[in-house]
């Protein structure tokens, strides 16, 4: 078996048994990622095992199993789970007339996932990047990306041109200062936004100024 195949053995192994197709399977399973959530910030990786998942979710191990072969397959549904939430919240905030404020509102929504569960959101950061190489290409970044894309078009001094590279950066610098600012911070606070929302209008005053140079 050469690598590109047993790469993908080892993905199919991590995805999920079951989807959820009946309401109360959907609760099951989100019952399961909450315990899994809550035993990341309770007990932190040390502890985080999946007899820990199901006591903390209310089921039992072998339900769980029937939904995740692997605790790294909750792990995945989990961030998945999670980046579902930043990127439905980001794309809402990029939805306002105004783009300074717009933009306002997507850094702030980035703070907030960030630190409205600073534990998980620390951990869920080392496990996706143990695990970028087994985790698809997510759908809900590809959506930020073009939503954020779209704002761009109309935005001074980027166009249609420079859009799509100008989104990529932008998610990676707010992405490295919200992830900074969690490592520093507690609680979420409007003071917080202020230097990444510096950031980035400096940076899109720079694209504006070399366009019309």
């Amino acid at each position: 078996m050469n690598n590109s195949q047993s790469k993908k053995a080892v993905v199919r192994r991590l995805a999920p048994r079951k989807t959820p197709s009946q309401p109360r399977s959907a609760h099951t399973v989100e019952a399961i990622l909450e315990g899994a959530a809550h035993i990341l910030e309770l007990h932190g990786l040390e502890g985080y095992t999946t007899n820990a998942i199901a006591a903390r979710a209310g089921v039992s191990i072998g339900s769980l199993y029937q939904y995740f072969p692997t605790k790294d397959a909750v792990t995945i549904a989990l961030i998945e789970r999670e980046s579902a939430a930043l990127v439905r919240a980001a794309a809402d905030a990029l939805q306002g007339e105004n783009q300074g404020r717009a933009l306002r509102a997507l850094i702030e929504a980035g703070i907030y996932y960030q630190l409205r569960r600073p534990m998980l959101a620390k951990l869920l950061d080392v496990e996706q990047g143990r695990l970028a190489s087994l985790i698809p290409g997510s759908a809900h970044a590809l959506a930020l990306h073009a939503a954020l894309t779209t704002f761009l078009v109309d935005y001074p001094g980027v166009g249609a041109v420079r859009a799509t590279r100008t989104a990529s950066d932008l998610m990676a610098l707010i992405s490295a200062l919200t992830d900074a600012a969690g490592r520093m911070e507690t609680q979420a606070t409007p003071a917080l936004a202020d230097p990444i929302e510096g950031a980035v209008l400096g940076y899109l005053n720079a694209l504006s100024h070399n366009a019309d140079a």
